[in-house]
């Protein structure tokens, strides 16, 4: 396997060292201030433990660590690399002259990828030689602990590169989409932000407080969407498939949507929902909760990929597409808290 680049070592850098390393790759970790990259390598340790600890990961931890090495230039960590994989701040300056330095280092066939999760790459990348090998490959956080990677081509990125990309994400245990064109926020962060204003706005008009929204989201919703997409849901919510939900329901939706008027968040409804979870988690026990969150990850992840190998089986080893895309998201999961960056290539 030919190496990758990793080129800032906060925690979105070190939870990409895992996936690349974890799938068998060589890593190179490099960061502009001196020290943070080598400091990193102590917490993607840790995590490798936690990671191994509940089985999801195959290769024994030193194994696994040692495929991980701190660069001592840019030009070392990009020498030979398949592709680089950007998590500086989410700047347009600094992507910009971070971009530049990888498209004179890197070799013309390594692909230049960006974990932005905001900045479309055509901001950052208009005036590179290189400029058709450069993407964004925006990962939810942490990558190695929940698989989607958005693919966003610039205008004029190749799409032989982009096929590339979906490719190598692919291999390496993460579950690449492609977005056909540059959007603000990308989809996932739109898909979420459409559920916050409309939280927001619940809470704000007194309909209901914060813990009932969250287990509105938790024990209803949350539960279908944690295995299935919202059209697969549909799809199977109406006798006749998808036709048949929206004939049943297109009206319902479409008179809540009429109501949905964007609006700013309001200011006392954000007040009133950190009083509501403060009473629920203290500000002192962010941490430890974080925690907490990333081994119940880890073991739902673990659930589905016992499922899927379990419906693999039933179908006599020929899983229909959508279980084999399952199976390939459970292989990238993990566990463990990472504590918060303090290196000047902090990640997106």
């Amino acid at each position: 396997m030919a190496p990758v680049a990793v080129i800032g070592s906060g925690l979105i850098g070190r939870s990409w060292a895992i996936v690349f390393a974890r799938a068998g790759h060589a890593v190179r970790l490099w960061d502009g201030a001196p020290g943070v990259a080598a400091a990193a390598l102590a917490r993607i340790e840790a995590a490798l433990v936690d990671l191994r600890e509940v089985g999801l990961l195959d290769d024994p931890v030193e194994v696994t660590q040692a495929r991980i090495t701190v660069a001592l230039s840019l030009a070392e960590a990009l020498k030979g690399a398949e592709l680089a994989q950007e998590s500086a701040p989410e700047s347009v300056a600094v992507k910009r002259s971070v971009f530049a330095d990888l498209d004179a280092a890197a070799a013309p066939a390594t692909i230049l990828a960006s974990s932005t999760s905001s900045i479309p790459a055509s901001r950052f990348t208009e005036s590179l030689a290189g400029r058709g090998r450069c993407l964004v490959a925006h990962p939810v956080n942490p990558p190695h602990l929940v698989p989607l990677v958005e693919l966003v081509p610039a205008p004029w990125t190749d799409l032989a590169v982009v096929e590339r990309a979906r490719g190598f994400y692919d291999a390496v245990g993460q579950v690449p989409i492609t977005v056909r064109g540059e959007i603000h926020g990308f989809i996932l962060n739109r898909l979420q932000g459409a559920v916050l204003a409309e939280a927001f706005r619940l809470v704000a008009d007194g309909y209901v407080g914060a813990e009932d929204l969250d287990r509105t989201m938790r024990d209803g919703l949350g539960l279908r969407w944690s295995f299935m997409g919202p059209f697969e849901t549909i799809d199977l919510n109406a006798p006749g498939g998808i036709i048949d939900y929206v004939a049943r329901y297109a009206g319902l939706y479409e008179e809540i949507g009429a109501s949905q008027l964007p609006r700013p968040w309001d200011t006392e409804a954000v007040r009133r929902i950190e009083l509501e979870r403060r009473e629920q988690l203290s500000a002192t026990e962010l941490g430890a909760r974080a925690g907490w969150r990333d081994r119940r990850l880890a073991r739902l992840v673990a659930h589905k990929r016992e499922a899927a190998t379990a419906d693999d089986a039933a179908s006599g080893g020929a899983a229909p597409a959508h279980q084999r895309e399952t199976a390939a998201a459970d292989h990238a999961a993990s566990g463990g808290a990472a504590p918060a960056d303090e290196g000047s290539l902090a990640d997106a």
